[in-house]
């Protein structure tokens, strides 16, 4: 059936400096409500949208899943754009996929359950605004691209009146951003009133999705739903380590919030980690070296939990190979993850099926998260266990690998956790001690990286407003270890240990090339735009005075598509720079005949 119609509680919450939150500090005029701020760029973006853009910018779309006694899982309800309704049945792997992933595999848990599974996206339509992730997938590694987050609210209860005995539905949100503390408290809003409304109460959070503002990062945001206003900052997503770092993120209390999201896609690290927090620091590097991990857990909440903490760990490094988050025998790349005639992929799986205990046991890095007894008994549970030891159905919880760490072990995080354990500090408390830790180890470890690239950038004088600008110099491996016996991690970092040989595993790993190659991007979009601004400080109506009607015109066909590239890719030029480029346009125009000054001013067909 389709229906067509058009974390935490807080007020000042402390957070561990978060190299990635360059945009941290935002004024009260930047936060955006409903209405959008007359008079500025937005407003005239927001304006051409059409009906269902701004809710295609959130969300792909909206499903229920029920139990069918003939089918078994199938989807019910799906709330979305009335256009992509009969496009995605050109897409029909994604509804036939989806509701055995949307469901709990044995169904052995009552009461409300949530967890998000991962997969790659079929078809994709492009709404009439330009969403922001696009222009971030363009230059993703391809594992990154194409694929959808489904976060889950599932409800299990006895009910006698059903013939199997009990009730069982998911609602589940399909988007391809990955705010998972967001939806997952979004959906706590909206899944308890469905269950008790039904249908009409979807139409209704549809119609508050499509009103709100699209998700610009490193904005906040005033998100009303369904009776309730969500106060959110969007975070700006940038693996580099440049630019004046916020050490304290504030969000103040409204009158008119119900709830405050400091983060957005943050889970809890050591609630995550509790189980196997003796061997954080070598999950640290597994995961920042790109290593294929399965981590088998009880449920799908801690299985996809779990996965989404790994991936966090190396933050502001962006993780770069695939991930998933809960993966069942249903998934597509069941055949290509559990063969064994070929090395495993560059992936982080969560399962809970004990089925996948024979058939990942070649896997090379296995966690198993269970349930911890009494904390005297944590070191015995949690030593690393070689994979021979990894029994089908009755292994205990641990990390089973040969993996041989490159860094000493640092028994200080492990001593200052255990102690918050014993003295029940808060788990918010832990969990932004182990944050920080990451974030110290993740910053010690890119710091010489950065370093070094920066090093590759050409000197400002070289640019020339009448050349193309300067190619960066190459990144060579050798060079770059030379670095480290002055400039390495040592500055920063505690830890002793072969520093050298992870550096040049990290090297060969997908995160590096992830890394380097969105580094690149910045680096030659800064070389585009300070050619830009020296252009723009050339007199340009004297120069064309020595060119011929051909040569003018070329000059300007090519400052339109300067012009056009600095929009289209948002150039860091200074404040003013374009509007000077179109002046300088304008004029070399008026300069020609009147005939070719015709032809100029028309626009250009895209």
């Amino acid at each position: 059936m389709a229906l067509q119609g058009p974390e935490e509680l807080g007020e000042q919450v402390e957070e561990p400096e978060d190299l990635d939150d360059q945009d941290a500090s935002i004024s009260p005029a930047e936060e955006i409500t409903l209405p959008p701020v007359p008079g500025g760029d937005e407003e005239t973006e927001e304006a051409l949208l059409l009906p269902w853009d701004r809710f295609s910018t959130w969300l792909h779309c909206i499903c229920v899943v029920g139990f069918d006694l003939e089918l078994g899982q199938a989807v019910e309800v799906r709330q979305k754009d009335p256009a992509e309704i009969a496009r995605s049945k050109q897409n029909s792997t994604l509804w036939l996929k989806m509701p055995k992933l949307a469901f709990i595999e044995g169904s052995g848990c009552l009461g409300d359950t949530q967890f998000c599974f991962r997969f790659r996206q079929g078809s994709n339509r492009k709404s009439s605004l330009s969403c922001f992730l696009e222009t971030s997938d363009r230059d993703a590694p391809p594992c990154l691209k194409g694929h959808y987050y489904g976060y889950v609210y599932f409800r299990q209860v006895r009910d006698k009146s059903l013939k199997r005995g009990y009730f069982q539905k998911s609602l589940v949100l399909i988007s391809k951003l990955p705010y998972v503390t967001f939806f997952h408290s979004l959906l706590k809003i909206m899944a308890p009133a469905y269950f008790e409304k039904q249908e009409p109460c979807l139409e209704a959070a549809c119609n508050d999705v499509d009103r709100w503002p699209t998700p610009h990062p490193g904005r906040i945001l005033l998100l009303p739903i369904m009776g309730v206003v969500i106060k959110v900052h969007t975070r700006t997503h940038n693996n580099s380590l440049g630019g004046e770092q916020k050490r304290v993120c504030v969000l103040q209390s409204d009158s008119l919030v119900s709830i405050v999201l400091p983060t957005i896609h943050e889970v809890d690290l050591f609630s995550c980690f509790y189980p196997v927090f003796f061997h954080i620091q070598m999950l640290w590097e597994l995961v920042l070296l790109g290593e294929a991990i399965v981590v088998m857990a009880p449920s799908p909440a801690e299985s996809s939990d779990t996965v989404l903490a790994l991936v966090s760990c190396i933050s502001p490094l962006r993780y770069c190979s695939d991930f998933r988050p809960y993966f069942t025998i249903h998934d597509n790349e069941f055949k290509e993850y559990t063969t064994r005639t070929q090395a495993p992929p560059s992936v982080i799986l969560g399962v809970t099926n004990p089925f996948f205990a024979k058939t990942l046991q070649h896997w090379p890095h296995i966690i198993r998260i269970g349930d911890m007894k009494q904390t005297g008994e944590m070191a015995k549970q949690t030593k690393v266990k070689k994979l021979k030891n990894l029994k089908t159905l009755d292994s205990k919880p641990g990390v089973y690998t040969a993996y041989k760490p490159y860094l000493n072990k640092d028994e200080e995080i492990i001593k200052q956790l255990q102690k918050g354990v014993q003295q029940k500090r808060p788990s918010a408390a832990q969990n932004a001690i182990l944050r920080r830790y990451f974030l110290e180890l993740t910053q010690s470890f890119i710091i010489p990286l950065e370093r070094y690239v920066a090093s590759l950038m050409p000197l400002q004088k070289s640019i020339s407003p009448w050349k193309s600008p300067p190619q960066l110099r190459p990144f060579i491996q050798q060079d770059f270890m030379k670095t480290l016996e002055k400039a390495g991690p040592q500055l920063t970092s505690r830890l002793k240990g072969d520093w050298i040989g992870l550096y040049r595993h990290f090297l060969k790993s997908p995160n590096f090339d992830g890394w380097f190659r969105n580094r690149r991007r910045e680096m030659t979009q800064k070389l585009e735009a300070l050619h830009l601004e020296a252009l723009c400080e050339e007199d340009l109506e004297q120069r064309i005075q020595k060119h011929t009607e051909v040569e003018t015109v070329d000059l300007v066909l090519k400052l339109k598509d300067k012009l056009s590239q600095a929009e289209r890719e948002q150039l860091p030029v200074r404040p003013g720079t374009l509007a000077k480029l179109k002046a300088h346009i304008e004029a070399v125009i008026l300069a020609l005949p009147e005939d070719l000054q015709g032809i100029l001013h028309k626009p250009s067909t895209p």
